[in-house]
């Protein structure tokens, strides 16, 4: 069994997260991707999130943050909304539907969010679309947000905070270091 990874290789990442949008249309779907990789928010948060998460039906505006109580850990989380979101979000029937209504709806039972189970099934045809058959799950979204960001060098202690992890451990273990990353740091640092 394969560890769930986050996707590292940027072509494969883009041709992951534009799969629904460009060869097999789904707005839900690629909605959950984007949102997915630009929140770092688990999928059992993402699924329960209502249109009134994201958009203030009073004022008639995008919300600029996203504020969940984690469902696994209880603890509250206030994720910003970039432009990336904010594209998906303009183009998912949201404003069609009430406050209180779930943002991935569920085609089989439209009172309800989309399962755990079938976004995995979204995530994987993408995922083999792109050429990204193991280690790919919903929590590779996650993930690949933490792995890009650190990339980019955003300290992992501010990771650990994003992801409200309590121990450093766990948040090293996200990002998915290997061999030849650590290989680079000795080849690039010349002192």
């Amino acid at each position: 069994m394969s560890t769930t990874q986050p996707i590292k290789d940027m072509e494969k990442l883009k041709l992951f997260r534009e799969y629904y949008k460009e060869k097999k249309p789904s707005v839900r779907n690629h909605l959950l991707i984007i949102m997915g990789l630009n929140s770092a928010l688990r999928i059992s948060d993402i699924l329960h999130l209502t249109c009134g998460d994201v958009y203030d039906f009073h004022g008639r505006e995008w919300r600029s943050h996203i504020l969940v109580r984690e469902r696994k850990t209880g603890k509250e989380n206030c994720v910003y909304m970039n432009r990336e979101i904010l594209e998906a979000l303009k183009n998912s029937a949201c404003l069609l539907r009430g406050e209180q209504d779930f943002l991935f709806v569920s085609h089989m039972r439209p009172d309800e969010p989309l399962s755990r189970c079938q976004a995995f099934r979204v995530i994987k045809e993408a995922a083999a679309y792109a050429g990204l058959e193991n280690g790919v799950s919903c929590h590779s979204l996650r993930k690949t947000f933490g792995y890009h960001a650190w990339k980019r060098g955003t300290p992992p202690v501010l990771l650990m905070h994003i992801y409200n992890h309590s121990a450093y451990q766990i948040t090293k273990r996200y990002l998915g270091i290997e061999q030849d990353e650590k290989d680079s740091v000795f080849r690039d640092t010349l002192l």
